[in-house]
């Protein structure tokens, strides 16, 4: 696959897949007899699993160390699987801050017009003291 078709299908530019290459977040991409990239399967899932882990959050510097660690070979194995151990559980733990603001948030609209004609009861009777 072409770097056009694997942009389209991972809604990743071509320019950010060869700078991804360039810097090491992707290991080198085979070529073509003409030079051009041509994207094995093997490539496909770095692309994805690296797409999956930018949505996570982890920096373009962490995603640089996972790739030097996973062409290393299997010695680097316990210390790759501690990576993405940690980053699931910095994952679980902002989705439970979401879920608290999203839960938050929730109750905010629902009786969001019973808590405003509270507010301007009480305004009003603030403003009533402070006339008299």
């Amino acid at each position: 696959m072409n770097i056009k078709e694997v942009s389209e299908r991972y809604g990743i530019t071509t320019e950010t897949l060869r700078y991804y290459e360039r810097i090491g977040v992707l290991p080198p991409v085979t070529r073509d007899k003409n030079g051009y990239r041509d994207f094995s399967d093997k490539d496909l899932n770095w692309v994805y699993f690296v797409k999956v882990l930018r949505k996570a959050g982890v920096s373009i510097e962490g995603l640089v160390d996972y790739a030097k660690l996973s062409q290393q070979g299997g010695e680097t194995l316990e210390t790759r699987k501690t990576i993405l151990s940690d980053q699931l559980e910095e994952i679980n733990h902002r989705i439970r801050d979401l879920e608290e603001a999203r839960d938050y948030l929730q109750y905010k609209v629902e009786s969001f017009y019973t808590h405003m004609a509270k507010f301007e009861e009480e305004k009003l009777e603030i403003d009533n003291n402070r006339s008299t």
